[in-house]
């Protein structure tokens, strides 16, 4: 065949998302990577009892080898950021960073962001928060989590994000926005989630009362 019938397809393929581009080395089949989120138990606290809180316990759920790499950082709140956490403008905030993989593949971006009232001189402030994660780390010092609100949307990514998760052009993402709250209604968390929709499906299930 021709080049130009051949660079056709391959860009036919690459906005199906099936395949991928890297500059200098190459075409290669997207990997078939889906993740069922579960909403229902990955935030327990047995699954954090377990080590498996969010992230890890999708991994157990469905087969896949998770990793990470996490930056820890401090900033000021914003307006955004001081409305879901309810402190002040300007008030000192504790933020992670994180990129997360399934088998080697870069599936989510996630910021959390604490006041730091409740991280200040301890693991929440480290790399490594130890077994069960931030949420069993808040606990531990009294701060007992009650419920978790999660807000839901979808858009095209931006430059960086379409990089770090190496999405074909015309690629959406999900983002979810979760709030962790005490039993007084205090926020402690605010964790902003950017997903890849065709490697996502997101699962909640209810009762209907």
């Amino acid at each position: 065949m021709s080049r130009p019938t051949i660079r056709d397809a391959v860009n036919v393929l690459r906005t199906e998302g099936i395949v991928t581009a890297e500059h200098g080395r190459g075409v290669f089949v997207t990997p078939p990577a889906r993740i069922r989120r579960l909403a229902r138990s990955r935030l327990s606290r047995a699954a954090r009892e377990r080590n498996q809180g969010a992230f890890l316990a999708d991994a157990a759920e469905q087969g896949f080898t998770p990793s990470s790499s996490v930056k820890v950082r401090f900033e000021k709140a914003d307006a955004r950021v001081a409305e879901h956490l309810a402190v002040e403008v300007g008030s000192d905030i504790t933020v992670r960073d994180r990129v997360m993989r399934a088998d080697g593949l870069v599936v989510q971006l996630a910021v959390s962001r604490l006041p730091r009232e409740f991280t200040r001189g301890s693991a929440l402030e480290k790399v490594d928060t130890g077994p069960g994660g931030a949420y069993a780390r808040l606990e531990e010092a009294g701060h007992v989590i009650a419920d978790f609100a999660e807000y839901v949307g979808a858009r095209m990514p931006t430059p960086d994000e379409a990089v770090h998760l190496q999405l074909s052009a015309g690629t959406p993402v999900v983002t979810v926005t979760r709030v962790a709250r005490r039993a007084d209604g205090t926020p402690m968390e605010c964790n902003d989630m950017v997903l890849p929709a065709d490697r996502y499906e997101l699962t909640y299930e209810w009762r209907a009362d």
